[in-house]
């Protein structure tokens, strides 16, 4: 759990078809909401990654205007606000990217619909006809594969970018449109050496997120 962290390049070796299978079999052990289990995966290897990868950035850079299954944030307010800017600094800052460095930053955003390079890219849906239930147990799902994955010495990103393009992704794997888009998971091993991995997020204090009743 603390060695696990959203990476944002990566080296083009492929994850071992053993060590995928072991990160899927443990990630199977999500819990969900009456044990539905309402997950399902498309995932990517070898001449498919780059396939996908090549043709996302090309929908991408057309200009295609899709809107996502389920809602974005409305607004971020507050505490909320204050970690998006505080990450949102710290990764540009890593690749000295100035505030006003609007081509820069742009280009940097691309990156996400180029899978930051990863070998491997995960798409998760749920069906329609369980709402917010289905998106809530596939949350779950994510969280399970990424640890199961960092326990495998395999590094990943939850990437909600992903989800802005569904019916361009339900076009491409050949999906119903009944499958909602939740997100997809970029996965396979870090590039430790990029500066874009030279910090990381940190976490509000318990007080800041629990409170105890006791009466």
């Amino acid at each position: 759990v603390r060695s696990r962290y959203s990476a944002r390049m990566f080296r083009p070796d492929p994850v071992p078809e053993a060590t995928l299978d072991r990160i899927l079999d443990l990630a199977q052990q999500a819990p969900s909401w009456c044990n539905c289990q309402p997950w399902q995966l498309q995932i990517t290897r070898g001449a498919a990654t780059e396939r996908f990868r090549e043709a996302l950035v090309a929908y991408v850079q057309s200009g295609a205007h899709e809107q996502s299954d389920f809602p974005f944030p409305a607004a971020y307010l507050d505490d909320y606000r204050d970690r998006r800017k505080t990450c949102g600094v710290q990764l540009y800052q890593s690749l000295g990217i100035a505030r006003e460095d609007r081509a820069r930053a742009a280009e940097q955003s691309l990156e996400n619909f180029r899978l930051f390079g990863a070998p491997h890219v995960a798409l998760v849906t749920t069906p329609e006809e369980l709402g917010v239930y289905g998106a809530l147990d596939c949350g779950l799902y994510v969280q399970t594969f990424m640890l199961a994955a960092r326990n495998e010495g395999v590094d990943s990103i939850a990437q909600a970018a992903l989800a802005s393009y569904p019916n361009f992704i339900r076009d491409f794997f050949g999906l119903p449109p009944t499958r909602k888009l939740v997100c997809g998971i970029s996965f396979g091993y870090a590039d430790d050496a990029h500066p874009i991995h030279s910090y990381r997020t940190e976490r509000a204090a318990l007080e800041g997120a629990v409170t105890f009743v006791d009466r």
